[in-house]
């Protein structure tokens, strides 16, 4: 990891001098650090030399994985709904969010919608993660940049990608160790994560208010991932609790009766 770190200083101090790179920490209006508080210094990025070769991720995601995480050098590629391009965003976010509490720095390019409040509610710690909301028409530049010294980069990817590219830049994420995960179409990855159905759970008729994402999420790729498998998933916080059973014996249709009004003939 600190290998990696110095060879991609310069690269990342670029990226820095053109004010792409921006401290998630400063959008989210948190405190931070001296080192996030503006433009993040890149000789520091990484707050940890972790040398893992597998990067943690939630206990939901493990049986979707090789490894029963992120293998570093990976290209791990997330796509949305065929139809309802729905839930790919909260997947990035759950596939970053233990790498981020075990110390690691994460990067987002890309992306200018991203939700950093549900970045954090997720437990992604914003100190570590870099975002480049807009990296403009030279993007594959700053990913690679970013593979230099970031241990997984989240890029969204334009519309057509050539083979090219996508081979090139997985290759430096092989070399570099770091975990490569692009969102949108994408040539060869090692894995490719689908969300192929999703609900919300909270409302109710008439009101209430959104609680949690039921989804599920479909794994393919090389060797055991030849046949596809598919988990259900809810983001954030697992599955709902089950309902709470009627207190002291009395129904719901019980109480109401106890409250209806009799009126006076």
């Amino acid at each position: 990891m600190a290998g990696r770190m110095v060879a991609g200083t310069a690269a990342l101090s670029a990226v820095a001098a053109a004010n792409l790179v921006r401290p998630a920490s400063a959008l989210a209006g948190g405190a931070g650090s001296a080192a996030t508080a503006g433009t993040p210094d890149p000789t520091g990025l990484p707050g940890s030399a972790g040398i893992d070769q597998v990067l943690p991720v939630p206990t939901m995601l493990t049986g979707l994985l090789p490894g029963r995480g992120l293998r570093r050098g990976s290209t791990v590629n997330v796509l949305p709904h065929r139809s309802a391009r729905l839930g790919a965003t909260s997947l990035l976010l759950a596939l970053l969010a233990e790498a981020s509490r075990a110390g690691l720095w994460c990067a987002v390019v890309g992306v200018p919608a991203l939700g950093v409040t549900a970045a954090a509610e997720l437990g992604i710690a914003l100190d570590r993660l870099a975002l480049v909301p807009n990296p403009g028409p030279d993007w594959p530049a700053v990913v690679a940049a970013l593979i230099d010294g970031v241990d997984v980069v989240v890029v969204a990817a334009p519309a057509a990608v050539t083979a090219q590219v996508t081979g090139r830049l997985a290759a430096r994420a092989r070399q570099r160790g770091c975990v490569l995960v692009p969102c949108g179409r994408w040539d060869a990855p090692d894995v490719t994560l689908q969300v192929v159905n999703g609900r919300w759970e909270g409302l109710g008729p008439g009101r209430g208010r959104l609680r949690r994402r039921e989804m599920v999420v479909s794994a393919r790729g090389r060797g055991a991932l030849n046949r596809p498998r598919e988990i259900r998933i809810w983001l954030p916080g697992g599955p709902p609790p089950a309902a709470a059973a009627p207190t002291g014996g009395i129904t719901r249709r019980a109480r109401r009766a106890e409250l209806t009004l009799v009126r006076r003939g």
